[in-house]
């Protein structure tokens, strides 16, 4: 979620608020204005205020080129951003940037012949539309998501039989239920979650372990021309969100131990009226592995 987020701000313990504010919104002018040696070192000053990175400071230093790209975004700074978008999280994803993956998910589901499935966990599940577009393909279904307001407006829509609060690659990793069972899954999806990712080896190793044998994963990625990845595996992109390259994650599913199914070119979103690049991508559980 891009439409514009340069008011993201939030509560912020031990510092200066309104230094805080006056050093991040010094940041977005200075950037805006082509001043990126000024923009960064106002970032540095914020980031400095605000460890946690409520305002995803780290995540522009990287955009401009003043700082490598993090292993992911700041969880801070992704709730915060869900949050103050829930009340009009679908509008924007929808209907202003044109995202349909959840649909074209369901779409290549039915392709490979893959019709229905006991149990979804839908990762960054936010309001409800994976879910919606699984919902007569899987008999019970779990979202998880980062923001307790985005997770609010998929309670209401009824399409999860679980919702929990969360970050993906920490509920793969420490999630237990009440009798201290920890759950499997025979599908496991994640649209639109890669590009808060960056580095998706802590993610596919999570999902191995929360896989039934010979389940499925499935997530879409965002990604730029080769020669602005630079060889690079990932990378932030100029719209502040991680791309990721298509030899990289092929090379990170089979080092976790996945077989591609599918792996389609896409466009992922609208950007200022551009389409957005991505892959969609289907992958089957080894079930020597799980």
């Amino acid at each position: 979620m891009t439409k514009d987020d340069d008011q993201v701000t939030g509560d912020v313990d031990d510092a200066d608020d309104d230094a805080l504010a006056e050093a991040y919104n010094r940041g977005l002018e200075l950037q805006k204005s082509g001043d990126f040696k000024g923009a960064a070192q106002a970032f540095r000053q914020a980031l400095a205020l605000d460890p946690e990175d409520t305002g995803g400071v780290s995540i522009r230093l990287a955009a401009m080129g003043a700082a490598n790209s993090p292993a992911k975004m700041p969880d801070a700074y992704v709730a915060t951003l869900f949050d103050q978008h829930a009340d009009v999280f679908d509008e924007i994803l929808v209907d202003e940037l044109g995202y349909c993956v959840p649909l074209l998910l369901r779409d290549l589901l039915d392709r490979l012949n893959l019709p229905s499935f006991d149990r979804l966990l839908d990762l960054g599940c936010g309001t409800g539309l994976t879910g919606m577009s699984l919902f007569d393909c899987t008999a019970h279904r779990t979202g998880v998501d980062l923001s307790e307001k985005i997770v609010e407006l998929a309670f209401d829509r009824g399409v999860y039989d679980d919702l929990y609060v969360g970050e993906a690659v920490d509920f793969l990793k420490d999630f237990e239920e009440e009798d201290g069972q920890r759950p499997v899954w025979d599908l496991i999806t994640a649209t639109d979650v890669f590009p808060y990712l960056g580095a998706v080896e802590p993610f596919l190793a999570g999902a191995v372990t929360r896989l039934s044998p010979g389940g499925y994963l499935a997530f879409s990625t965002e990604t730029l021309p080769d020669p602005v990845m630079g060889g690079q595996p990932y990378m932030v992109g100029p719209k502040n969100r991680f791309a990721q390259g298509e030899g990289y994650v092929r090379t990170a599913l089979a080092s976790s131990g996945f077989d591609i199914l599918a792996m389609e070119p896409i466009t992922v979103r609208l950007e200022e009226g551009d389409p957005v690049p991505g892959h969609l991508v289907v992958a089957r559980l080894d079930e020597a592995i799980s």
